[in-house]
């Protein structure tokens, strides 16, 4: 049997990145496979990445490309793969590439609501992690949509946080126990319980107005909008868990399906350009390991 490549990284992000660099310095061949678009297109700066903060993500995704070139056994492409079939040691792209192995780091794709105001402001003044955009809007007027179904004590954790940024927090939230309810307003946050119909502003955020007709000053929204798998991670019939992300073994970063890895956005909640990234690290010296122990064991047998 004959494989193109040792292992195939489908996204090239800050995950599939780091995954492609650190397999290429361990002499893998590798090919990364990025189609974009980028899932923080909207975004302006990569922040709180060390080395690297407030970087332009185009400007980090170049740099990054550039750095690869260094390894001739790296190569990067701008190709869509949207269907994997064979088994561990022998996977093919619909490209007709092989690969002994697979790596996940598509990322996500969000779903914001379909809310009035809601697109050009999105990544500008609407943001997902506080950790990657607090600081560029701290001191101002913040909000938090909360997500149907998240947990209260969960909620209260994340909400009291956001008051290490800003002293006027406001939740936007359908329902909360009394008790949540009486602590976060205890600590300084206000609460609209209304739906929210649309968000005010042009440039820049101003507001955001309820379904009663209620209007709250805000500079700086939060959300959690639903997620979900790209097309060609969903083909693969992987184990999900309860929120739709892609299992995982913690240490090796393998899936359900043996010789497929994954490693980013797409198995977690916990997002953010410099997480991926180490899950990028790791999941590169799993693989390397298994595929060197593999090579290994493979060489003395013939010997023995």
């Amino acid at each position: 049997m004959t494989t193109d490549f040792d292992v195939v990284i489908l996204g090239g992000g800050p995950s599939g990145l780091q995954a492609a660099l650190s397999l290429g310095r361990a002499r893998k061949r590798v090919l990364l496979c990025d189609a974009g678009p980028r899932r923080n297109a909207a975004a302006v700066g990569v922040n709180n990445f060390v080395t690297r903060d407030g970087i332009a993500p185009d400007a980090f995704r170049a740099e990054a490309r550039a750095q690869l070139k260094k390894y001739p056994n790296v190569e990067v492409r701008d190709v869509r793969v949207e269907r994997i079939t064979g088994e561990k040691d022998d996977f093919v792209l619909d490209s007709g590439i092989r690969a002994r192995r697979v790596l996940l780091a598509t990322g996500m794709i969000d779903e914001p609501p379909a809310l009035e105001g809601l697109a050009p402001l999105w990544g500008h003044f609407v943001f997902q992690c506080p950790y990657c955009h607090g600081w560029e809007a701290r001191d101002a007027r913040w909000g938090y949509v909360a997500p149907a179904g998240f947990p209260p004590q969960h909620l209260m954790a994340f909400v009291l946080q956001l008051r290490g940024w800003s002293n006027e927090v406001t939740l936007f939230v359908s329902a909360l126990p009394d008790d949540v309810a009486a602590t976060l307003r205890g600590a300084g946050v206000r609460l609209e319980q209304a739906p929210v119909k649309r968000l005010i502003g042009g440039e820049r955020l101003t507001a955001v107005e309820l379904i009663d007709g209620t209007t709250v000053a805000c500079d700086a929204l939060f959300m959690h909008p639903p997620q979900r798998q790209v097309p060609v991670v969903q083909s693969l019939g992987l184990s999900l868990d309860e929120e739709g992300f892609v299992k995982v073994d913690p240490m090796t970063r393998e899936t359900s399906r043996s010789g497929i890895y994954a490693a980013g956005d797409l198995t977690t909640r916990l997002q953010a350009a410099v997480i991926a990234a180490a899950a990028g690290m790791q999941a590169a010296a799993m693989l390397n390991m298994e595929l060197q122990v593999s090579v290994s064991l493979r060489g003395a047998a013939r010997k023995s």
